[in-house]
Order: structure tokens, then C-alpha cells, then sequence
């Protein structure tokens, strides 16, 4: 199985069927995805009826390819996974600017790799610095750079809740199901 084809199917369990909560901003979701989304893709039916191969279609596109994440499964499926995760949940270039600034700070300051700019984006100088720092701190890295990752996650979710109270009858959800290391 591919490293996106397990993130998937870890993601649509929590993402769920259908649903269209009062608070989400998002409106009527299948399997996490929104109706505007859905739609872009050229989705046509009831929301309710969207196919889960829709869905795989639409997040193998839409999240892993945009966000490279299978050059970031060729040094760690774990960070991957949780990437395409937080990308789904809160955005791309949010999952992106996380690992860059954690690798920034884990970095030595300079001795290990250079800086490297927090773009949001995913390139071939973010790649390098992964790889440069797992080369370095191998599995105990990964370990700590997870926790890292779900550390930024968690404080964005707290915020988004403070800043549009709506939010706060999703948190726990969000804290119990992807603040987490599997």
C-alpha cells in the first residue's frame, strides 16, 4: 500500500460521513469534504452520496501532490502522514510553515543545515533540510519532530476556538483524534 493510500485511509474515519453542523463553516461535508471543494473537482451530486473514490481523488490531488508529500514520505511516512493530516484539517501551507519552523529550530542554529526561508511551500531546499535533519537525529528526530508538529497543531487549534467561539464545539473532537502520535 502506498504511503498515501494508509494516510487515506487513516484520514476518512476521522473525517466521517456526512455531516452539516450549524458551526462549520464549512457546510455539507462527505468523508471531510466540503461541498465548495467538492464541486471544484467536478463533483455534481448530493453530498451525502459523494464516492469515497471521489474523496481519494480529491485529497490524493487537492493535498498530498500539492504538498509533496511523497517527497516527504521518502525520508519519513510517520511526518507524511501527519502533514497531509494537519493539511486537511487547517490547510497546506499551514502543515508546511510547521515543519519549516520546527526545522528551523532544531536546526543548531545553522550547524546542522542552513536556515531555510518559512514560505508555506514545499521544495527541494525543505526536503533537504528534512532529510539533513533526520540524517542527524534519525528515530529519536522523527519522534521529537512529531511531537513538534502536533505541539503547533494543538496551539492553532486553540486559537482558532478562541477566535470564533463556533469553533469551540469542535476542539475536543480536534485534540482527541488529531493531536496525536500513532
Amino acid at each position: 500500500m502506498s504511503p498515501f493510500d494508509t494516510a487515506f485511509n487513516k484520514l476518512v474515519p476521522i473525517e466521517g460521513n456526512y455531516s452539516d453542523h450549524p458551526s462549520d463553516k464549512g457546510g455539507p461535508t462527505m468523508y471531510g469534504i466540503t461541498e465548495r471543494v467538492a464541486r471544484l473537482y467536478g463533483y455534481k451530486g448530493v453530498m451525502r452520496e459523494l464516492p469515497l473514490e471521489k474523496a481519494r481523488e480529491i485529497y490524493l490531488e487537492k493535498y498530498w501532490n500539492l504538498m509533496h508529500l511523497d517527497g516527504v514520505a521518502r525520508y519519513s511516512v510517520k511526518i507524511a502522514d501527519e502533514m497531509f493530516d494537519t493539511g486537511v484539517n487547517m490547510g497546506r501551507a499551514g502543515a508546511v510553515y510547521f515543519l519549516q519552523i520546527w526545522l528551523n529550530a532544531f536546526n543548531r542554529r545553522g550547524s546542522d543545515y542552513l536556515d531555510i526561508e518559512e514560505d508555506n511551500l514545499m521544495g527541494r531546499v525543505t526536503l533537504g533540510a528534512l532529510d539533513s535533519f533526520l540524517f542527524r537525529r534519525g528515530k529519536e528526530g522523527e519522534a521529537v519532530m512529531l511531537t513538534a508538529l502536533n505541539c503547533s497543531q494543538g496551539e492553532r487549534y486553540r486559537q482558532i476556538a478562541r477566535t470564533r467561539p463556533e469553533n469551540e464545539d469542535f476542539i475536543y473532537g480536534w485534540m482527541r483524534t488529531r493531536v496525536r502520535i500513532d
